[in-house]
């Protein structure tokens, strides 16, 4: 997905360049205003999710379909169902992806914690914006952020990254993610329940020996 400009507006950016970049700083306060209000509303939340993964090398696209389940940002669960099965759990530290009898285990503290620094401390705006150039755009039901890589860390591994927020209560419909190695996954999600208590076996994952 790219930013659509009319041309009026494009005019508008080449004339009054720091006047279109206030207005945007304005719309990414409001916007992580709210996600940071949402963080604070919903602690849990299920659904389902639909991904649809292109490639140059693929005749056709790839549509997976699956369920998520997230419990604040320690620990999350996603699992494909269709058409081949998949699943993805974390809990605090540790990572299990498990395709058919077979599980890999990783811890991935470190990692988690930089991304929560994107989304969950005071100076997260900051932090993101350290690592990526961010555009926003407001359409007429959702927040739209574009994320480019600024640094080599993500720029080695990403081209960039669509995220689509509702305006009515900032949770997610959407996620595009761009990747060097050339596929494109797009990911409609579809928040079913929020605030539900959810086993704690659905978070459950094996630990490094």
């Amino acid at each position: 997905m790219t930013l659509r400009f009319k041309p009026c507006c494009l005019v508008v950016f080449l004339i009054f360049p720091g006047v279109l970049a206030a207005q945007t700083d304005d719309l990414l306060t409001r916007i992580w205003t709210g996600v940071q209000q949402a963080q604070k509303k919903f602690t849990t939340g299920c659904g389902t999710v639909t991904e649809t993964r292109t490639s140059r090398l693929m005749v056709k696209p790839m549509v997976l379909h699956g369920r998520f389940c997230a419990e604040g940002n320690a620990r999350f669960m996603i699992e494909y169902f269709a058409p081949n099965a998949l699943r993805i759990r974390f809990s605090e530290n540790y990572l299990n992806v498990t395709i058919g009898d077979n599980t890999d285990v990783m811890e991935v503290g470190g990692n988690v914690r930089h991304a929560q620094s994107f989304f969950s401390r005071e100076n997260s705006i900051d932090n993101l914006k350290k690592d990526f150039t961010i555009s926003v755009r407001e359409e007429s039901r959702d927040y739209e952020m574009r994320l480019v890589p600024r640094t080599d860390a993500f720029r080695r591994r990403l081209n960039y990254m669509v995220v689509k927020l509702s305006k009515r209560d900032f949770l997610p419909q959407s996620l595009e993610v761009d990747g060097k190695s050339g596929v494109n996954s797009v990911f409609a999600i579809d928040v079913t329940s929020v605030n539900a208590k959810i086993p704690a076996e659905t978070f459950e994952v094996i630990k490094p020996r």
